[in-house]
């Protein structure tokens, strides 16, 4: 029997579904509307097997739901703008659109052979001026809304990259990218207001069912709501006030000091004249932005010489610090400090000898002799030392000073939010220019919509640090729009997570004038089916649902949620290899002796394995798909992404799966042309009335198929799907004769074909042709079961004998207790266990089990 061939097989189909445009979306279609997307990638200039899973999985759900009546919306981007870009232009003496154009061309024709049921006519990249010129549209009708706004700030500076970063770009106190240690600027930035946002979102993660619980609960504590007290402190012999928030102002008669940021308006004012002062709120820019940061960083202050009259004693006086781990982002700026009870706050207290006092108390304890010494008390418990809350739960005693604060006057109940607002200016040559014009006479000016796109000049150099932009000799200087002056451009780039905020909605329209047709999205949108790493999270997901609020805010869209279901697939892993140089191996160059001893194929080297880890370029462990396909076939690689783990889990990949797949590829190859002789005639072939008992049990297990695959790929459960179709293959093999052969054979055959075409495409449709069809399978419908045919008419039951299980029967399923009875009792393992015993019960459980008491 030949063997399928499936590099030839593969580049016949793929250059069918080009001709024939099957994958081709109709917008104006009136079937059943499905979208679905994965993350589109950055053009690196090679697809990895972490794409290749992530794209056979959204692939398996739009050709699923096309064979299941809908019109699909699939396509295919590239998130092309940033910094690496720019690297590699400096690196290769290139200019950045060759080296990302380039890798755009060389990653499609790899997506291509994967056999990606995409429509490819809706391909848009960021950098193309057609897509970031209708982006900066919408940055101007942002800003016409007032959702936009430009003010000097603090902000986190890569020294690397030289540019901005948000804080989510913040990782562990170093740029997200570079991994260089962030530095504090003060800045001219462009914001974005997403915590006028802050609720909604929050809000609206309630009704995302179907995202991942772990995604929702990230965006909420990043989110961070939180309710407190904001509390004026009068700071001591002055009229002047220090406002602080604070989540816990029931421990405030354990205060022991407060504290203010280094960038907060009076350490600022202090710092004028004071020399050392201002040194100390230097090295407090220097060190890392994130809470990970603070919290891993010796806490460090600079006592102010100021005092604060403590609002419920006036005699009470607090020292002011300025501390290293007090953020102005957060709150006011400023806090009061209970060391007891916070773990900053104590180490903080003992470097400096400041009092302790220990105000709630856990239960059981003794008020008078619990004490704190290196670690602070962060439970719930009994107030204590409080006066008029003393013995009061901490629950009751936060509604009591929240009541007495505001009856006083001292303080206001407050709802804070850890998010800030998006700084989005980003000072680099290789992303989306900002719309603007700075005037002398005129101030800001918007670069007027018959002008857009603002485009990037080509004529740039990365010879000096910083900015091309800024130091480019001619782009920048403009006349002013407004009153005709010389002028300059705004020489920021925007964050390039501004692009992948709304590029889903260009695909609803990718060649329209304006940013999209609103009647097209409102009637897509939302995805209904969203795919892609974890690692986003935050940042790319939380700010495109604010994307989506504020195009909604501003009426240019029906819909708040831009991703209806979310699924977050797993990784690739791969074991690590060295050499006896302690130098990375690729699992390629690795061979194994007859011992079980490995060595490098190039240079003869002693090899030792490693852990497994993610798939990495730096560690070697990487597997080329190109490769892959080229060897196994593209159909073989898809099978084994789907097949070995449940998709949300990190994926092994090892040598004997991929062969394992290969091996199932074949199979089916061999089940339907073996069988082919053996097949009724005619296509469709009704089934007799009257039909053999092992063609009705295969009739049932095609229909047990249909029914399990349908509901594991709508659930995403696509293990489950593939080990059900290795257990079909095997039912279709076991013998079959008699009446209706002929006829089921060919429904199992053309089941078995319809069901792997989701995940092996290119096969399905060289089989399809096998079984004598000359229409596409990516045009047929889906199959449909009949439920009878799913539904077993019998059911096994153990039989025991003293609790003993001595048989299993199959009986009907309707069949009555006595009749249960005398099967069991009929069974000639049991009888042997009743020979010369008196049957004292018989206990029948329909369905379950007999119990035969004897003695």
């Amino acid at each position: 029997m030949s063997r399928y061939n499936a590099k030839a097989t593969e580049a016949k189909w793929q250059k069918v579904w080009q001709e024939t445009e099957v994958f081709k979306t109709d917008v104006s279609s009136d079937k059943p509307k499905y979208y679905v997307l994965e993350m589109f990638p950055y053009p690196s200039g090679r697809v990895h097997m972490g794409h290749v899973r992530n794209y056979t999985m959204g692939d398996v759900v739009a050709r699923f739901r096309k064979a299941r009546g809908y019109e699909v919306l699939h396509p295919m981007g590239w998130d092309a703008f940033g910094m690496p870009a720019e690297n590699a232009a400096m690196e290769r003496k290139t200019h950045p659109a060759d080296w990302t154009y380039d890798n755009i061309a060389n990653m499609r024709d790899q997506l291509k052979q994967v056999g990606l049921a995409v429509d490819w006519s809706r391909e848009i990249a960021t950098c193309d001026p057609e897509y970031y010129g209708q982006e900066q549209r919408i940055f101007l009708e942002f800003l016409k809304a007032g959702l936009i706004y430009r003010r000097e700030s603090w902000v986190n500076w890569d020294p690397v990259d030289n540019t901005v970063l948000a804080n989510e770009q913040v990782i562990d106190g170093c740029g997200w990218r570079s991994g260089a240690k962030v530095e504090r600027r003060k800045l001219s930035q462009w914001f974005l207001r997403i915590t006028d946002f802050a609720e909604d979102l929050l809000e609206g993660l309630k009704d995302l069912d179907r995202w991942p619980d772990k995604v929702r609960l990230m965006q909420e504590n990043w989110i961070g709501r939180s309710e407190g007290l904001k509390i004026d402190f009068s700071i001591t012999d002055s009229y002047d006030i220090l406002t602080v928030y604070t989540t816990r102002p029931d421990t405030l008669y354990g205060a022991s000091f407060c504290a203010i940021a280094a960038d907060h308006p009076l350490a600022q004012k202090l710092a004028e004249d004071n020399p050392e002062l201002a040194a100390f709120c230097e090295e407090c820019r220097e060190m890392g932005t994130t809470e990970e940061a603070i919290e891993k960083a010796e806490k460090k202050g600079f006592n102010t010489g100021l005092t604060v009259d403590h609002p419920l004693d006036p005699n009470w006086k607090l020292p002011v610090f300025v501390a290293n781990f007090v953020l102005m982002d957060y709150g006011t700026g400023a806090v009061f400090a209970c060391p007891a009870h916070d773990q900053r706050d104590l180490d903080f207290a003992r470097k400096y000898d400041l009092p302790v006092r220990v105000v709630v108390v856990p239960d059981g304890e003794d008020a008078a002799t619990f004490s704190v010494e290196n670690e602070a008390y962060t439970g719930p418990g009994k107030i204590a030392n409080s006066d008029f809350m003393t013995g009061m739960t901490t629950d009751a005693a936060l509604a009591a000073i929240l009541d007495r604060a505001e009856e006083d006057g001292w303080g206001e109940r407050t709802v804070n939010y850890r998010l800030r607002d998006w700084g989005v200016s980003r000072q680099r040559y290789w992303g989306t220019p900002i719309p603007i014009i700075h005037c002398d006479d005129c101030g800001v000016v918007p670069v007027p919509v018959d002008q857009l796109p603002v485009k990037l000049p080509e004529d740039v150099s990365f010879e000096k640090p910083g900015n091309p932009l800024d130091h480019h000799p001619e782009w920048k200087h403009v006349n002013c729009p407004s009153c005709g002056k010389p002028a300059r451009r705004e020489t920021d780039t925007m964050d390039t997570f501004v692009d992948s905020s709304w590029y889903f909605l260009r695909f609803c329209s990718p060649n329209h004038d304006e940013p999209f047709e609103k009647d097209v999205v409102n009637d897509w949108l939302p995805v209904n089916q969203y795919i892609g790493g974890i690692e986003h999270a935050i940042l790319h997901l939380l700010y495109s649902r604010f994307f989506t609020r504020a195009l909604n805010k501003i009426g240019m869209t029906n819909f708040k949620e831009p991703f209806e279901g979310l699924f977050t697939q797993g990784m690739v892993n791969h074991v690590t290899y060295k050499d006896s140089d302690g130098q990375w191996v690729f699992p390629e160059l690795v061979r194994t002796r007859e011992d079980g001893t490995m060595f490098r194929g190039d240079s003869g080297l002693e090899v030792t394995e490693g852990r497994v880890e993610k798939m990495s370029k730096s560690k070697k462990n990487v597997v080329d798909p190109d490769d892959i396909i080229d060897q196994y076939g593209a159909d073989t690689a898809r099978w084994f992404m789907l097949s070995d783990s449940p998709p949300e889990r990190d994926l092994l990949w090892t040598e004997s799966g991929i062969e394992g797949a290969w091996r199932f590829n074949q199979r089916v190859y061999r089940l339907v042309t073996g069988n082919a002789h053996r097949l009724a005639d005619e296509l469709g072939a009704a089934i007799p009335s009257e039909i053999s008992d092992s063609a009705l049990a295969l009739r049932k297990a095609t229909h047990k198929t249909i029914k399990g695959v349908t509901s594991d790929i709508e659930n995403l459960h696509f293990n489950k799907a593939v080990a059900r179709l290795y257990e079909f293959a095997n039912a279709i093999s076991a013998d079959l004769e008699g009446p209706g052969t002929e006829e089921v054979l060919r429904e199992a055959l053309e089941t078995l074909v319809l069901m792997v075409a989701p995940m092996m495409p290119h096969l399905a449709e060289e089989l399809w042709r096998e079984l004598g069809y000359d229409t596409l399978v990516a045009r047929t419908k889906w199959p449909a079961f009949d439920e009878a045919l799913t539904v077993d008419n019998t059911v096994k039951m153990a039989v025991q004998v003293n609790g003993k299980v001595r048989d299993t029967i199959e009986v009907a399923k309707d069949l009555d207790k006595d009749a249960i009875e005398a099967l069991a009792k009929a069974s000639e393992k049991v009888q042997k266990f009743l020979e010369d015993k008196t049957i004292r019960k018989v206990i029948v459980v329909p369905g379950r089990i007999v119990n035969i008491v004897v003695g």
